[in-house]
């Protein structure tokens, strides 16, 4: 028998598991875990942030809402994009995600390539 504490949503429960011929039986009745609070780590300063490129009016950049890799790319610079195109194809999670144009407008530049790893936040393209 293992005993285990797990925290869902913020809330701790212990529970036991028993491994019966190769299978795993957890105890249906979770009791909540009073497991001492761990002390707060210290925070390091912020690294100064640089300044972001200008951004101009009736332009758009769209950002990487999760992290993943880039596993086609079907816009170039300078090409002409409705609302909704498909600009790239993101894989993440295991799963194939399309992220698409949020306006019309002219693609002035891709920022990525296919198989670069991107993080949330970072500008994949820029729209104009």
């Amino acid at each position: 028998m293992n005993r285990f504490i797990v925290n869902v949503n913020g809330q701790k429960f212990d529970i036991e598991i028993t491994e019966l011929d190769s299978r795993v039986v957890a105890n249906s009745a979770p009791t909540v875990a009073s497991a001492p609070a761990a002390p707060a780590a210290p925070v390091a300063p912020a690294a100064p942030v640089a300044p972001a490129a200008p951004v101009v009016a009736g332009s758009a950049q769209v950002v990487c809402p999760m992290p993943g890799a880039i596993l086609d790319v079907k816009v170039a610079a300078g090409q002409q994009v409705s609302k909704g195109q498909i600009l790239l194809i993101l894989e993440a999670m295991k799963m194939e995600n399309e992220i698409v144009a949020p306006q019309d407008g002219t693609v002035s530049a891709v920022r990525v390539q296919k198989g670069a790893t991107v993080n949330s936040g970072d500008i994949l393209v820029d729209l104009a």
